[in-house]
């Protein structure tokens, strides 16, 4: 293209992909969880409280008694690279540029937390990317994640005057490429346990129970995720008996049921003692997985009686999971 010395540089014609996570805070202090928890319990998607009756408590309780809390459990899975979330979810675009070459420009961003949206969005068109795939990394829809994400990319869009055109991922939960990955990789890790399972728990993230009787679809493709892996490693591992439950309850409303923590406590006292504990919901380890269920869900498991306890591994930057994520992302960019 022709353009006169004065002209500013203008690049166009590339396509990228920004994957995107929930987010996490900058390092595991009460300072930087108080912040990132700000953030992440202002929005109204997460928090579906008027905000005149939610903010004195988020501000005069929440945000002075938790972040101590959480940072405890953030100090207990950090690593070198810092957030577990954050580092994998850099792994995986950076395996993912590989797979996609030199035509498509990968990054990656957090919905709450750094790097942001706006960032990377901006980023990727001054890298001359004009053609975008936002690609929340959420197998399952919810409008407390997947949804979130599109207002932050609707605000984001809002201040660009050039604005790039967009694609937006749609929830994975029951792609026969996403089924056969999370089979393949589960089957693996449980043949290569130490113990043989008499139970696999499959653990998503809980939501308040009113969002399933608003419409929300998170609760059905959760149990559709279920359902479709629990049938395939049927299979595959037939004495493995697979149920279902939700983790991280918060607050004193009625959740998604079966609650991991009962569930896991149930098992055992009714004389479980061998059980491995999955998280297909998570697209990469996180506090809730390594945390949440890795630690404290074995101590839920043996304090009720239970005896050997292992908590898998998400797809993760594995091969494996990345194929997986090829798949479907040049599913979406066909015809780019």
């Amino acid at each position: 293209m022709l353009r006169p010395d004065t002209h500013p540089a203008a690049p166009v014609g590339r396509i990228g992909v920004l994957l995107v996570n929930l987010g996490t805070p900058e390092a595991p202090t009460a300072p930087a969880v108080r912040r990132y928890l700000a953030e992440f319990l202002s929005d109204p998607r997460v928090i579906e409280i008027p905000p005149l009756a939610w903010k004195p408590i988020l501000h005069g309780i929440i945000l002075r008694t938790r972040p101590a809390k959480s940072a405890h459990a953030y100090s207990q899975v950090w690593t070198e690279k810092g957030s577990p979330l954050a580092a994998i979810t850099s792994d995986q675009a950076e395996a993912l540029q590989e797979r996609l070459g030199e035509d498509v420009r990968v990054d990656w961003a957090m919905r709450y937390g750094n790097p942001s949206i706006p960032d990377r969005l901006q980023a990727l068109k001054d890298e001359g990317c004009d053609r975008i795939l936002i690609a929340p990394l959420y197998p399952q829809y919810s409008g407390a994640t997947t949804a979130s994400v599109m207002d932050k990319l609707g605000e984001a869009l809002k201040g660009m005057r050039w604005q790039p055109a967009i694609r937006t991922l749609p929830p994975y939960y029951d792609h026969s490429a996403h089924i056969a990955a999370l089979e393949e990789d589960l089957a693996v890790q449980i043949e290569a346990l130490a113990f043989v399972p008499e139970v696999l728990l499959l653990s998503f993230h809980g939501m308040p129970e009113r969002t399933l009787h608003l419409g929300d679809p998170y609760h059905c493709q959760c149990r559709k995720t279920a359902r479709l892996l629990s049938e395939r490693l049927a299979r595959r591992l037939p004495d493995l008996r697979v149920e279902t439950s939700f983790q991280s309850r918060f607050g004193r409303a009625k959740w998604l049921e079966p609650a991991t923590d009962v569930v896991l406590a149930q098992e055992a006292s009714a004389g479980t003692k061998r059980i491995a504990v999955a998280a297909p919901g998570f697209s990469a380890d996180c506090v809730e997985t390594l945390e949440e269920l890795a630690l404290r869900g074995r101590e839920q498991f043996e304090e009720a009686g239970g005896q050997d306890f292992a908590t898998l591994t998400c797809l993760n930057a594995k091969p494996i999971g990345i194929e997986m994520l090829e798949v479907i992302v040049r599913q979406e960019l066909g015809g780019w």
